[in-house]
């Protein structure tokens, strides 16, 4: 059975960390639900571009998640990092080690409901005072510590949804994808 996951939508999301990422997981297999969370299904990303969430945050039940991810831009990260549900079912969720996920601008969410205490994660440079006392970032282009997978800019889409695939089971199709989509070639 297919790993189920959500991905949160705010408005100022940077869409090629939103879009690209729903892409490479579904070509992994992978079920992905998309989630507004501003009382809507419409969201307005950071360059302008609409997008129709699935399903509206208040109208999810997120039971059967098995992965969730915060996709970075802004001011996307600081709606999600302001946004008190979805702080405390990252935290629920953290419990029941479900993968946690956030890219870019992101970890501040993270950082904030206090999930990267002790942990190894990156995020964009010069996002640091959004953090909680303590957690630094490293330089590298994605981490994964644990449950805990961050990714540090929009140009590491690829490679941080290829983390998440992994993570859940889907190295196999991940190996794939990357020769088909021609990873890595110069």
């Amino acid at each position: 059975m297919s790993k189920k996951i959500y991905l949160f939508l705010a408005d100022g999301f940077e869409e090629i960390e939103a879009l690209g990422v729903v892409d490479v997981l579904k070509r992994a297999e992978l079920q992905v639900v998309t989630v507004g969370v501003n009382g809507k299904k419409s969201q307005m990303g950071a360059h302008n571009i609409k997008v129709e969430s699935d399903i509206a945050f208040e109208d999810a039940d997120f039971s059967d998640g098995d992965a969730f991810i915060l996709p970075g831009g802004m001011p996307g990260s600081l709606n999600l990092t302001n946004h008190q549900q979805l702080r405390k079912l990252l935290q629920q969720k953290a419990l029941q080690n479900a993968v946690i996920c956030a890219i870019c601008a992101a970890p501040m969410a993270l950082s904030q409901a206090g999930l990267l205490k002790n942990k190894t994660f990156t995020m964009y440079p010069g996002m640091t005072s959004y953090l909680a006392d303590g957690d630094i970032p490293t330089q590298n282009g994605v981490e994964v510590d644990g449950n805990i997978i961050t990714g540090k800019g929009p140009g590491l889409f690829f490679d941080f949804a290829c983390a998440i695939a992994e993570k859940l089971g889907s190295g196999k199709q991940v190996e794939v994808l990357k020769k088909a989509m021609f990873w890595g070639e110069k």
